[in-house]
């Protein structure tokens, strides 16, 4: 498959692409006799593991290691368990401080609605920054 190919199947531009080959995020991509990058099956497995671990914030150093892992082939299963593990843990802790922002956007989108919707004209102590459950505000 070609670059081209693969930059539109996962919407990733071609310097991207070349970019990610080009640090070893994604290893290294079989050429054609005349140069041209010529894209496996394999390849774009690795293209969409690595969107979709970049997608969700893994750093790129991490999952460079984690190729180079890859690569040395099944001595590293383990490191490369542990480190897949602690990027768990780490994921979930940033989703845990996303969910208590999301319930912060909804409490102030709430009190927006009541101020807005005629409920609740009293907008003396407005604050835009603290919300309810921070500073026992009404907002």
């Amino acid at each position: 498959m070609l670059i081209a190919e693969v930059s539109e199947k996962f919407e990733l531009s071609q310097d991207t692409l070349r970019y990610y080959e080009r640090i070893g995020l994604i290893p290294r991509v079989n050429r054609t006799n005349s140069g041209i990058r010529d894209y496996t099956e394999e390849d774009c497995r690795w293209v969409e593991f690595i969107k979709c671990m970049r997608g969700v914030g893994l750093p790129v150093e991490t999952l460079i290691d984690y190729v180079r892992l890859f690569q040395q082939g099944e001595e590293t299963l383990e490191t490369r368990k542990e480190l897949l593990i602690e990027q768990h843990k780490q994921l979930l802790s940033r989703m845990a401080d996303m969910q208590k922002v999301l319930e912060r956007l909804e409490g102030k989108i709430e009190r927006y609605d009541q101020i807005i919707g005629g409920t609740d004209r009293q907008i003396t102590g407005f604050s835009p920054v603290f919300s309810p459950k921070v500073r026992g505000n009404k907002d």
